[in-house]
């Protein structure tokens, strides 16, 4: 799948007021619906339709579902009853417990909520079988419209449910994520992290459990008090471990929602505890302080009901905080604001958004482990010109994101192993070139290379310039991506793309024939022995002279020119216009031949008689063009193999059309100047 550059100029944060209709008619929620209305009809997507397609893109399901809407389904459905609360997620036959997870810390907050579900949505009067939720995507919020048929079996829903069986929002909320991912399979296995995202447009965090900063308690309570989304997990170490039950009853590889952090008074001291969900609804936690234990019994009633204590099974449970840190190993969390949670200060966040690719062959370069490719990956300048208030530092989170590779799924993409470094810049504008990185360490970068959606950290560096490199871990490997950064000030930032630019050398006169050299000699010998009387030569004859001229070149390790190069070659040096090549214009055309088969050699590093596509920018740079990435990745689309290799009769080929096409653009330019200076004269 190609991936085409992206405009990666800074962008505002998008807001979810501004939410874009996606739906392939244009129309938004609010005109289908009323055409449904007035047509006395039941809305029915065809962005999504109700059939295997929807429900699974690898596998055939493995028994019948038959799509209902919920009148089909009970009596008196309603959209939401009493609320929209955690115990309004109860999984089904799908693992997507990562999403389920997200959605119950969603129902927390009920601004958020409300943003993601609007709330003016039922099965009343106006009812027409179409519902629509918003989602954050890669710095816009998209509406997205559905129908309300919804896979069943044995007229039971098959995916996620309420405990109440005629509340259907949160069925609905699945099926219209998993139509902006494309399918229900595609749901299968995430990090809650990124639906948290999805549902906020905010910035995810993650904590390793065991090597948390002493104030873990406090960082936990503060993101919960901020209507911060927190989820966890534990660790497994084998595909087979997934959702294995420990003794304790806890799921192995499996998303919990952390829904509440406090503190309780148990035989006159303070226990601090922390209040876990299974999106299963079921198997709970049977330790210290879970449903049923002793320790309860010393509790007053009071403060059970303070901390909404009750022994039932529906998969949320209190646990001491110490047997927390002891049992999980992950904690994520989603922050609405990137404010630290280490520090009891908010803070207004500035946010700058770049769009960028990685395109095989151009700016697919891998990370620092892969030097020769390293240095075309996009670069980013960040600018940070003002310390934090009272710090010496600039504070500032950086989070890549690839895009889309869940939607992806079903075309066999999976999510990349992706990372960034942080340079600091040496003053000079333009994309840095192999040699800055091999000369010069990093000054910080992401933690880790991992392949999750998005990899944020936060840094503290002095104020100054500097590079940041996003890549994925390996090169050659394709995908569009989205870089945020959030800073305490302000901080500017710019693409490092090149300016397109030309600079070439002014067109030689040809030598005359007094002092023609040795080498003019022998090609004059060549043309009158092809040509005849009137020294002029066919694209035919001239494949053959440069090839025998090519051949006999020692240092030279290339395929023979091919006739469409030649034919090119004539209609850039051709002045007559009769499509032939006078031997004074050949003369020309080989002066510049020699210097563009120098520049291929210095770029031909194995000397295997092609150049790889990497080095394009710079071999394009030396023949005296500067190109943007855009134009780049299509240079490089046309003219290299499927192993990244650009064969000489190419290079040649590229440079020609490049000429041709300078040549063409400074006319127009010199047109436009006598036009602006005819109208100025008048």
């Amino acid at each position: 799948m190609p991936y085409l550059y992206r405009d990666s100029k800074p962008r505002l944060p998008a807001l979810p007021a501004t939410a874009r209709p996606t739906h392939s008619s244009g129309q938004a929620y609010g005109e289908l619906k009323q055409e449904c209305l007035r047509r006395g009809i039941l809305f029915e997507d065809p962005d999504f339709p109700a059939c295997d397609s929807s429900l699974f893109f690898s596998e055939k399901p493995p028994v019948p579902f038959i799509w209902k809407r919920p009148g089909d389904i009970v009596k008196d459905p309603k959209f939401i009853i009493g609320g929209a609360t955690r115990t309004d997620i109860c999984q089904g036959d799908l693992g997507d417990c990562w999403l389920l997870a997200a959605i119950a810390s969603l129902t927390l907050n009920e601004k958020t909520l409300a943003r993601v579900v609007p709330l003016d949505q039922n099965f009343g009067p106006d009812y027409a079988g179409i519902f629509h939720f918003q989602f954050w995507q890669h710095n816009e919020w998209l509406d997205v419209v559905i129908d309300d048929r919804l896979p069943t079996f044995k007229g039971r829903l098959v995916f996620l449910h309420s405990a109440e069986h005629n509340e259907f929002w949160s069925a609905l909320l699945e099926k219209a994520y998993a139509k902006l991912n494309g399918s229900y399979e595609a749901l299968k296995g995430g990090s809650t992290i990124e639906a948290m995202e999805d549902f906020t447009g905010g910035v995810g965090e993650t904590y390793e459990v065991k090597k948390a900063p002493d104030n873990f308690y406090e960082i936990l309570q503060k993101a919960l008090k901020r209507c911060s989304m927190v989820g966890c997990s534990i660790d497994t170490s084998s595909a087979a471990e997934s959702e294995a039950k420990t003794p304790f009853g806890l799921i192995k590889g499996h998303a919990y929602s952390v829904t509440a952090i406090d503190e309780v008074s148990y035989r006159g001291r303070q226990v601090q505890l922390i209040r876990i969900r299974n999106p299963w609804g079921e198997v709970e936690w049977n330790g210290p302080w879970s449903d049923n234990s002793l320790e309860w019994r010393s509790v007053s009633p009071v403060e059970q009901r303070r901390l909404s204590q009750a022994a039932q099974n529906d998969g949320e449970f209190w646990m001491k905080f110490e047997d927390f840190k002891v049992h999980f190993d992950k904690v994520e969390i989603c922050n609405l604001t990137p404010d630290a949670l280490e520090d009891s200060t908010a803070h207004k966040w500035e946010v700058t958004i770049h769009q960028g690719s990685w395109v095989r062959g151009s700016t697919a370069g891998g990370c620092r482990n892969y030097l020769e490719t390293f240095w075309t990956n996009p670069q980013i300048k960040l600018h940070l010109t003002e310390n934090d208030d009272g710090q010496d530092d600039c504070t500032f989170i950086a989070a890549l994101m690839q895009k889309d590779r869940r939607k992806l799924k079903k075309l066999g993409a999976e999510m990349l192993t992706i990372g960034y470094s942080i340079y600091e810049s040496p003053g000079r504008d333009g994309h840095l070139g192999k040699d800055f990185f091999r000369y010069h360490p990093s000054k910080a970068r992401s933690k880790t290379y991992i392949n999750l959606r998005e990899v944020s950290n936060r840094f503290k560096l002095p104020p100054g310039d500097y590079i940041l490199v996003p890549t994925t871990f390996e090169p050659h490997q394709e995908a569009d991506f989205c870089l945020r950064i959030f800073s305490e000030k302000k901080a500017i930032t710019e693409d490092l793309d090149e300016n397109v630019a030309i600079d070439l050398p002014e067109p030689l006169n040809p030598t005359p024939s007094p002092q023609e050299t040795e080498e003019e000699k022998q090609f004059r010998a060549l043309f009158e022995q092809i040509s005849g009387k009137d020294m002029e030569i066919s694209a035919e004859e001239l494949e053959y002279v440069l090839n025998s001229v090519l051949k006999r070149t020692k240092n030279i390790k290339f395929k023979n020119l091919s006739l469409i190069s030649c034919r090119n070659i004539i209609s850039l040096m051709d002045t007559s216009g009769n499509g032939k090549l006078e031997f004074s214009e050949f003369k020309v055309f080989w002066e510049k031949m020699k210097k563009w088969i120098s520049i291929f050699l210095q770029y031909d590093f194995d000397k295997s008689g092609t150049m790889s596509s990497y080095e394009l920018r710079s071999a394009l740079k030396a023949a005296g063009y500067q190109l943007n990435n855009y134009l780049l990745q299509l240079i490089v689309l046309r003219y290299s193999d499927e192993q990244f290799q650009i064969e000489f009769d190419d290079f040649l080929n590229c440079l020609i059309r490049l000429e041709n096409a300078s040549r063409v653009f400074q006319a127009l330019s010199v047109k436009n100047k006598e036009f602006i200076n005819l109208n100025i004269g008048e």
